[in-house]
């Protein structure tokens, strides 16, 4: 006699899961991905599937970037409406469209510092790199993203975004805080219309933008160091895999977030002995 297994409790088939291809048939524009967070994460996309646009400013590390992926090197001035309009019009004409857009050029110059020593035209040229930059690109990725009813942009916040800091980058700070608020709003304002908006928030990484900061200033790189309760700063490949999340189906409930990836230090009151 052949035992027969009801319906209900026969084994369950599984579709086979390929985390590798998650973003597969997707195009991604990155800014600022000729190095740092940002080449890592386009190595991280281009694993995953994606085919990969690099906008940057180095006309020398900018194609190796992109020739490293696979994919195509634009220069571009993040602060300049019609270089930015070129990026991602380049990268829907090339690839038929823009799914993912990484916004994350930024600059953390020496000149700005405390409010008393930083000077109006530090504060703007950062203002201009780090948050205008991050409304043009926005806009220009909506054109696209809109009209097909879906599209993930990540924006480049910071996690000092929402703490304070006696070492204190004034203009930094304040465009940072400038890119949370704008995050959330644009992830409210087009959720129903398929595009997830979120901002993602680094502590300290181990960047060659960092490396040359505190190479100026050990004394400041070790009263930063102290308070982040992993002890180490993070590597780009650590914020390159919570942006390949944030782009792909595995977050698509999530929009307008605070995306913290800062080893715990906003969490810290103080840290471990």
């Amino acid at each position: 006699m052949t035992d027969i297994i009801p319906e209900d409790l026969a084994p369950l088939v599984l579709p086979k899961i390929d985390l590798t291809q998650r973003l597969k048939g997707k195009v991604a524009v990155i800014t600022g991905g000729a190095s740092g967070i940002g080449f890592a994460t386009a190595r991280r996309f281009a694993a995953e599937g994606a085919t990969v646009v690099i906008g940057d400013m180095d006309e020398i590390a900018g194609p190796r970037a992109a020739a490293a992926v696979g994919g195509l090197f634009v220069k571009v001035n993040v602060t300049i409406q019609a270089e930015v309009d070129n990026l991602f019009a380049t990268a829907n004409s090339t690839y038929g469209s823009v799914d993912i857009a990484f916004n994350n050029a930024g600059i953390s110059p020496a000149d700005d510092d405390s409010i008393e020593t930083t000077e109006l035209p530090a504060w703007e040229r950062v203002q201009d790199v780090n948050l205008k930059s991050v409304y043009l690109c926005s806009r220009a990725a909506l054109r696209y993203m809109v009209p097909q009813q879906r599209g993930s942009i990540i924006n480049t916040a910071s996690f000092v975004a929402i703490m304070g800091s006696a070492t204190s980058q004034i203009s930094y700070t304040a465009s940072k805080g400038g890119v949370l608020a704008m995050s959330r709003e644009l992830g409210v304002q087009f959720a129903r219309q398929g595009i997830r908006v979120n901002a993602l928030c680094p502590g300290p990484v181990n960047t060659p933008l960092l490396q040359e900061l505190f190479a100026k200033d050990v004394e400041r790189a070790q009263r930063r160091l102290v308070h982040i309760p992993i002890g180490r700063f993070a590597e780009p490949e650590e914020l390159a895999a919570a942006v390949a999340f944030l782009a792909s189906d595995d977050s698509s409930f999530i929009t307008g977030s605070t995306f913290l990836v800062d080893g715990g230090i906003s969490s810290a009151y103080v840290t471990p002995m």
